[in-house]
This record gives C-alpha cells, structure tokens and sequence, in this order.
C-alpha cells in the first residue's frame, strides 16, 4: 500500500520512474492534506467556550473530515490500480484489422476506468471545499490561516485531478460520452474553483495587515 509509506518513501515514489503514483494519486493526496488542516481547525475550535455556539457544527464537520480524508487516502490506492488496466491496453498488439479492434474496444473502456477515480477525487475535493467554506466563517481565528491553506490544496486536488480526467477523456472513440464527462468536469471546475478562491480570498484579507 502506498499510503502505508513513510512521507519520504511516497515522494521517491512519486519522483520515480515508475507510472504509479502519478499525478491522480497525488492530487487524492493534497486533497486529504486539506482536509486534515480542516480537521485541525474543527479540533482546535472544539471545547472552546468563545465558540460555544458553534459546537455541534464543529463535531459535525469533524465527522464529515474524517470521512473525507480516509477517503482521499483510499483514491490514492485506486488511482493506481485503474491505471493498470490502462496499462495493458496500450501494450496490446494491433497488426490486423481483428487485433486494432480488439485493441480499441479494451482501449475504450480502459480510459473510462481510469477517468472513474479522478472524478471521485473531484468530488471528495468539492466536499471538502465546502466544509472549508464553514470553518472560514465558524472556526477559530487563531488558526484561520490553516482554513486558507487547506482549501488552497483542496483546490489544487481538485484542478489536478480535472488534467487526469481530461487527458483520458481526449483518447476516447466515443466523442459523445467524452464530452458528457469533460461537461461534468468543467462544472465542478467552475463551481469549486469560486468557492475556493472565495473563501482563501476571505481569510487573506482577514489576516493581512
């Protein structure tokens, strides 16, 4: 398990040459980075009597983080084993007509595959954002900086799981399905990237003097 590696074990990793982990994976992984500077937030506001009525929100979002982050962490794993299918596809020979057909069909339905989890990633990011969104108004403000910077990586998680996305999607024969995906996409893209810059924009000129 890759995540079962020490943080400087991951980053050789991913400095290798080897195809996994790749930027997918590592997009999942700044995604639940994010999300754990949230939790540090929430669990820095609970039990504080100056946010006395915020409280319960708090716990909820704990509980939600908590989920996000496992999950993130999972899609770093998934990541990695869609891309073998994928893998093998382009491995695959096509000297005949029969063989470039057999190729294209495996092809095809790789690429979705390998589309499924950074779309995932895109909507754990998403969740996480939002959950950023309340901390910024609800968390305390000694360390609402940290609210900055882990929305700051859930957006980034959520931008760099689109390229995983988009670069699939450009492969794909079905140019229909391709564009219902890359549509999708570009959705969450525009909505998270707003929010995102909303609420980094929020505590920068909150904290700036």
């Amino acid at each position: 398990m890759m995540t079962d590696k020490s943080c400087k074990e991951f980053l050789d990793m991913l400095a290798s040459g080897a195809p996994v982990p790749g930027g997918g994976g590592a997009s999942a992984m700044i995604g639940a980075l994010g999300t754990a500077l949230g939790s540090m937030v929430g669990n820095l506001t609970l039990g504080k009597k100056k946010y006395e009525s915020v409280q319960d929100d708090m716990k909820i979002i704990l509980e939600k983080a908590g989920v996000l982050q496992q999950e993130l962490v999972s899609l770093v794993e998934e990541d990695a084993e869609v891309f073998e299918p994928l893998s093998k596809a382009y491995g695959l020979p096509r000297n005949t007509e029969e063989e470039k057909k057999t190729r294209d069909e495996v092809m095809e339905e790789a690429l979705k595959l390998a589309c499924s989890v950074p779309l995932k990633i895109m909507e754990k990011s998403m969740e996480a954002i939002a959950l950023h969104e309340e901390l910024a108004m609800k968390g305390t403000r000694i360390a609402i900086s940290d609210v900055g910077v882990g929305v700051l990586f859930c957006k980034s998680a959520l931008m760099g799981a689109s390229l995983n996305v988009y670069i699939n999607t450009k492969l794909m024969k079905n140019r229909e399905y391709a564009a219902g995906i890359n549509i999708r996409t570009e959705k969450m893209l525009a909505d998270g990237i707003t929010r995102a810059e909303r609420v980094y924009s929020e505590v920068e000129g909150g904290i700036k003097a």
